[in-house]
């Protein structure tokens, strides 16, 4: 579970801090609905960017922010549903749209779950402490983004080979930046450096996005609600909920598929990986190019047991449909395939690892037949906001993207996706994706087996327990804003 213990001498520190520094923090239940947001903090966002370094923008860590670059106020969730004619399958494929989070990012929602509730119970102190964000991208974004607004200091760490945007912006929020060797895949040494850290300075907190629960809970409980949300407004009489697809990554994300499974059982939750790294499908390893998506290893905070499908995704596919999708002949084939010129403006709100997350739900409804009948939801964690050097750089060193190039992505990727890959869990298949989870953090980052065992011997409740804390969270969130008396200053 998360510790909810409290430290009051530090969490006076940071009640002096966000005192000093007027910050306001917002309760789960108001990014789930920001309905419940004080009229005083919706009226101040009127004149708020959303990616500004401003602690108001807090409040837009939700799925329901009016997409907008400045000054947006709320209302129904984001979303995207894609034409048949693109993805050549009957079956409904539905994604959240992660641009419109402060830092173009639903991560900066996973690092607000598990840096908050270490301030609100003491044990961060944002005066003496500073927070170390691992990652492969955009979870240090977020992290970095979200230390500013709540008044603490932060180190980033992610692989030197990432996006030239990644480590520009960054420099402009996080107190620190570390490249750390090699690219996607090299999460390990990622790992390496915090224990580094750990050894040779003090008063660093790491939030590790792998192990972190409050990551898997923030997932669990607003994006898991928002795509429940998305669902009631589509589904009508006659649908059903197939599935929910997601690249693992952290295995955040994924959380969102307990919450939609709890609710509609007959669903199947699907995790997808870099088809040249398939650790979860054939204990593989290896280099890949689907930004975000960081491998090598089994989450810590990911519950294999409610895993049903594991699959993977070649990572030229998503690099060719980034130029297929934008580049100006691209483009046009795509209008010419049948495909309206209004969703085609719509093409970069996928960045590399959501077309990951599209080929996947592609492939997903290929192998289970599905019909028009059935909705496959999935996430867009970011947009190509953050990917155009990419664009630049295959440009130069594959020359100028033509029609027959664009044909032939979009019939061999799109079309042409199809069911390998693909392995459908029995429960031995489950445990030996679970089992992996002893070698990197029981061996290299001293977890507990106890803890490795519970995880499986005590499914569900092993789980439910993190989940009912959200409760609890806000409390301690309410009790720690009344405290610094900031609202009623506003």
């Amino acid at each position: 579970m998360i510790d909810l213990s409290i430290n009051e001498k530090k969490l006076e520190r940071a009640v002096q801090r966000a005192r000093e520094r007027k910050i306001l923090i917002p309760t789960f239940k108001e990014q789930i609905e920001p309905e419940r947001i004080p009229e005083k903090v919706k009226n101040k966002l009127k004149k708020v960017g959303l990616w500004d370094v401003n602690p108001l923008n807090l409040f837009r860590i939700t799925w329901k922010n009016e997409p907008q670059s400045s000054g947006g106020q709320f209302g129904k969730v984001n979303y995207l549903e894609f034409p048949q004619a693109l993805v050549g399958v009957e079956a409904r494929i539905i994604a959240l749209v992660g641009k419109w989070f402060p830092t173009g990012s639903h991560k900066v929602g996973a690092t607000y779950g598990c840096l908050v509730p270490r301030l609100v119970t003491g044990q961060f102190d944002p005066k003496s402490q500073k927070a170390v964000w691992p990652s492969t991208g955009n979870y240090c974004r977020g992290g970095a983004y979200n230390a500013t607004l709540l008044g603490c200091d932060s180190i980033a760490i992610l692989p030197e080979g990432m996006s030239r945007e990644r480590f520009q912006w960054l420099a402009t929020v996080a107190g620190e930046v570390i490249a750390s060797p090699g690219c996607e895949s090299n999460v390990k040494e990622i790992f390496d450096k915090c224990w580094e850290l750990r050894q040779t300075r003090e008063n660093v907190v790491i939030f590790n996005q792998f192990d972190e629960y409050g990551n898997h809970l923030w997932h669990y409980q607003v994006t898991g609600r928002a795509l429940e949300e998305v669902l009631s407004a589509e589904i009508g009489k006659s649908g059903r909920l197939a599935g929910f697809v997601s690249q693992t990554g952290s295995a955040g994300t994924i959380g969102a598929g307990d919450y939609l499974k709890e609710r509609f059982p007959g669903s199947r939750i699907a995790a997808s990986e870099a088809l040249q790294c398939p650790t979860l499908l054939l204990n593989g390893f290896g280099d890949h190019r689907i930004e975000g998506i960081g491998d090598k290893h089994v989450p810590w905070i990911h519950n294999v047991r409610n895993t049903d499908v594991v699959m993977a995704i070649d990572d030229e596919a998503c690099l060719s449909l980034v130029r297929l999708f934008n580049e100006p002949e691209g483009k046009k084939y795509l209008n010419a395939r049948g495909i309206s010129e209004g969703f085609i403006q719509n093409l970069p709100l996928l960045g590399i690892s959501s077309i990951g997350n599209l080929l996947s739900s592609i492939k997903f409804a290929k192998y289970y037949g599905l019909t028009g009948r059935d909705i496959i939801l999935t996430v867009l964690t970011d947009s190509m906001e953050l990917y155009g050097t990419r664009v630049e750089e295959m440009r130069e060193a594959r020359g100028a993207y033509e029609q027959i190039h664009a044909a032939a992505d979009f019939h061999r990727y799109l079309m042409g996706e199809g069911t390998e890959n693909m392995l459908e869990l029995r429960n031995p298949d489950r445990r030996r994706i679970h089992n992996l989870k002893y070698f990197t953090w029981i061996e290299q980052q001293k977890k507990t087996l106890k803890e490795l065992n519970a995880q499986w011997n005590d499914f569900p409740e092993f789980w439910d327990r993190i989940h009912r804390q959200v409760e609890e969270i806000d409390r301690l969130i309410e009790n720690f804003n009344r405290r610094t008396g900031v609202l009623e200053d506003l």
